[in-house]
Formats: structure tokens, C-alpha cells, sequence
């Protein structure tokens, strides 16, 4: 039995070594109708193959996240596009040299939100010195999107206390590489959108959404659809800044208009600091700080 079993290993691996030497050699792949199904990347791409991708990136991160202990998460969203103060500002100094005023409006924008990077990083610290005191089946663990910005803060505080730190990672036309504070174990690339956001709830404790564009507000909205329709178990559901967020979006007018019910409006929370956005996830679970 343990013959059999080592040739099938050594077979394996002999597939896999002929793929990694095309790709290396940069040599075409060509027709094989004799190749390991698996081990063809052209089969695995046809479009009939699609569910098969699917179970793959529903099982890699899963198995992987398990096999590392990570069984809870608080996810942060927020822009890809934030900065720290300091990298902010040398933007602005660039851009006030230039003379180009879409540049330096655009650079004091920067300048104007770095605080919530600042805020990210200070909350994903807080969490990670709680969860160092806690058994393992009870830590939580900041999961990200794993790019720039307060996504990089939030991994970025995290790795300060020395903690493990989550990044499920997006293809993107213009490559969206994972920050470098994400633990190289627990980064991982999707192609779905789809299967990314399930990634993001199988584990979450809580959702803190720092200011975004279009990904934040897809992302948050789905996690408030999913616990309004109990198709999820409540969590809580921060919004960091609250006046970003009133301004950008009434909500009370789905309320007006009968499109949601009053009671829903109690799904999330607006918070403007770590510390609150914090105490009010303890209170949630009851847990003591």
C-alpha cells in the first residue's frame, strides 16, 4: 500500500514538475489529451470548468485558515486609495510643485482623510493586544482585503503586535498586490468577487467599514443584506466616520419610503474612534476588555 501510495505521489509531482518547467520556459502549453485533468491549466479554464473553480476558491483559504487556527475575524473595509499622514503629505508637496490642480485637490483629499488610516491601524492593534491574552479558539483575527490603504492599516496594526493577519486578495485589471503586512500563510488571491465576500463572513465577528468607494459599498451592503434577510447571524456592522457616511448616504429615506423596516436601521452603527468602535463589539459578545 505504501508503494502504491508513494508512486501515486511521485506521479503527481512529475505532473506538476512539467507544468512549473513550461511556465519557467515560458513554452506553450500544447493539446495533451494524455495530461493529469488537474494538472492542466487549459481544461481548468474552459468555461465548462467553472464550478470546479469555484470549490477551489472556496476550499483553499478555508482549509488553509483552518489548518493556522483562524476560526474568528473582525473584517475591515475601507479605500484602497487612503494614505498615512506622511506619505500623504509628501503627495501634496509633489503636487503643490507641480502646479496641476486636479493633482492637489486630489492630494488634499488625501491629506484631509489619512486619520482614518491612523484610526485602522489603531483599532487592528487593539484587537490583536486583547486577542494575545485570549485561549486560541477565542481570538479574533483582523481580516482585510488585503490591498493598500486602510486595508493595509488595519493588516498593518495587526503585524505591529506581532499578531497573525488575514488578506483575501482580488485579480484586478491593473493588479492589485497584497500589502506587505498580511501573514504570506493566510494571503490569498481570488479571481470571484463572489466567493472573496463568502470568505469574508465564514469567520466574521464583526464588520468595521471605514470610508470607501464602489468595493466598500458593495461589500458592506451585502453583509447588511445577508443579516437583515438572516441569511447570516447578526454581527455588528460599524460605520467608521460618521459623517462621511450621512453625507454620502440618507438611509432614513428607506425608511420613509417603507423600503426597509424602522428596526433596521439598528443593523449598523456609526462610530468616529477605535476605542468606541471596540467597546461596542465587547458589549455585543459580552466579553471583557
Amino acid at each position: 500500500m505504501e508503494a502504491t501510495q508513494d508512486l501515486n505521489e511521485r506521479r503527481l509531482a512529475d505532473a506538476w514538475a512539467d507544468l512549473q518547467t513550461h511556465a519557467n520556459e515560458g513554452l506553450p502549453l500544447q493539446a495533451d489529451a494524455y495530461r493529469l485533468a488537474f494538472a492542466d491549466p487549459e481544461f481548468l479554464l474552459r468555461r465548462e470548468t467553472r464550478g470546479i473553480r469555484f470549490q477551489l476558491e472556496m476550499l483553499k483559504p478555508d482549509l488553509a485558515q483552518r489548518d493556522a487556527g483562524i476560526e474568528n475575524t473582525i473584517v475591515v473595509f475601507g479605500s484602497a486609495r487612503f494614505r498615512e499622514a506622511s506619505e500623504a503629505q509628501e503627495q501634496l508637496v509633489r503636487a503643490e510643485r507641480s502646479g496641476d490642480a486636479r493633482e492637489i485637490k486630489r492630494a488634499k483629499a488625501l491629506v484631509r482623510n489619512a486619520h482614518y488610516y491612523h484610526h485602522a491601524r489603531e483599532f487592528a492593534r487593539t484587537v490583536a493586544r486583547y486577542s494575545a491574552q485570549c485561549a486560541k479558539a477565542e481570538q479574533l483575527f483582523i481580516c482585510t482585503g488585503g490591498g493598500p490603504g486602510i486595508m493595509e492599516a488595519a493588516n498593518r496594526g495587526a503585524h505591529d503586535e506581532g499578531a497573525p493577519t488575514v488578506g483575501l486578495n482580488i485579480a484586478l485589471p491593473h493588479e492589485q498586490a497584497a500589502n506587505p503586512y498580511v501573514s504570506p500563510d493566510l494571503s490569498f488571491k481570488f479571481h470571484y468577487f463572489a466567493l472573496r465576500k463568502m470568505h469574508f463572513m465564514m469567520r466574521a465577528k464583526a464588520l468595521l467599514a471605514f470610508p470607501g468607494g464602489f468595493g466598500t459599498l458593495d461589500e458592506l451592503f451585502e453583509v447588511i443584506t445577508l443579516v437583515q434577510c438572516k441569511k447570516s447571524k447578526p454581527v455588528p456592522i460599524l460605520l467608521f466616520g460618521s459623517d462621511y457616511w450621512k453625507r454620502l448616504i440618507n438611509l432614513e429615506v428607506l425608511v420613509e419610503e417603507g423600503t426597509i423596516s424602522p428596526e433596521d436601521l439598528d443593523l449598523f452603527k456609526y462610530v468616529d474612534d477605535p476605542q468606541t468602535a471596540w467597546e461596542h463589539i465587547l458589549r455585543f459578545y459580552d466579553l471583557k476588555g
